[in-house]
C-alpha cells in the first residue's frame, strides 16, 4: 500500500489583474501556517518520501515548505495545475508503485481545489461526490493498493484541516 496525503496550498496573495494566476505567492501568514502545519505532522510521524507539486508558485513554494521539514524531494507534476486528470497522474504512479514495491511509501500531492478533493473521491469511491473538504493547507490521507485498479480502492485515514494542529 502506498500512503497519498493530498495537500491544499497555503493562503496565497488575492488575485490582481497585476499578477497573473500562476503567480500568486503565499502571503507571510500563509508561510507561517505551512509550516507550523508541516512540523507539527513531523512531530505525530508523518513520513513523506516524495512530493509531486503543481507548477504553480504557491504550490511550490508549500511544497519547498514541506520538503524542507521532511527532508525529502519534490517534483514539479503539471497534472497538479487547476484541472490535471488523475487518470493520467495514474499512469505514471502505477510503474512506479511496482519499482518502489514492498517499501514503505508516502507521496504529498500539493495543489488546489476543488481539483484535490476530487481526486480523493475518485480513489475512494470510483466517482467525484462533492462530499470532501479541503481547507489551505488541509489534508486528505489515503491508502491506495500495490495494483491496479486504484480507482474506487483508495481507504481514507486522515481528513484534516489546519486547525486541528493548534494555533496555526
Amino acid at each position: 500500500m502506498t500512503s497519498l496525503y493530498l495537500i491544499r496550498h497555503g493562503v496565497a496573495i488575492e488575485p490582481d489583474p497585476q499578477v497573473p494566476d500562476e503567480g500568486r505567492s503565499l502571503t507571510a501568514e500563509g508561510r507561517r501556517k505551512t509550516q507550523r502545519v508541516a512540523q507539527r505532522l513531523q512531530k505525530l510521524g508523518l513520513v513523506i518520501s516524495l512530493i509531486h507539486t503543481s507548477p504553480l508558485a504557491r504550490a511550490q513554494e508549500t511544497a519547498a515548505i514541506f520538503s524542507e521539514t521532511f527532508n525529502c524531494g519534490m517534483a514539479e507534476e503539471a497534472l497538479l495545475a487547476p484541472g490535471g486528470d488523475l487518470g493520467q497522474w495514474l499512469t505514471w504512479f502505477g510503474p512506479w508503485q511496482l519499482e518502489h514495491g514492498g517499501k514503505q511509501k508516502a507521496i504529498a500531492l500539493i495543489g488546489h481545489e476543488p481539483d484535490l478533493t476530487a481526486w480523493a473521491e475518485q480513489l475512494l469511491w470510483g466517482e467525484v461526490r462533492s462530499v470532501l473538504v479541503l481547507k489551505k493547507v488541509g489534508i486528505i490521507g489515503v491508502t491506495v493498493p500495490d495494483r491496479e485498479p486504484f480507482m474506487g480502492q483508495g481507504l481514507l485515514f486522515l481528513l484534516a484541516p489546519p486547525k486541528m494542529f493548534g494555533d496555526v
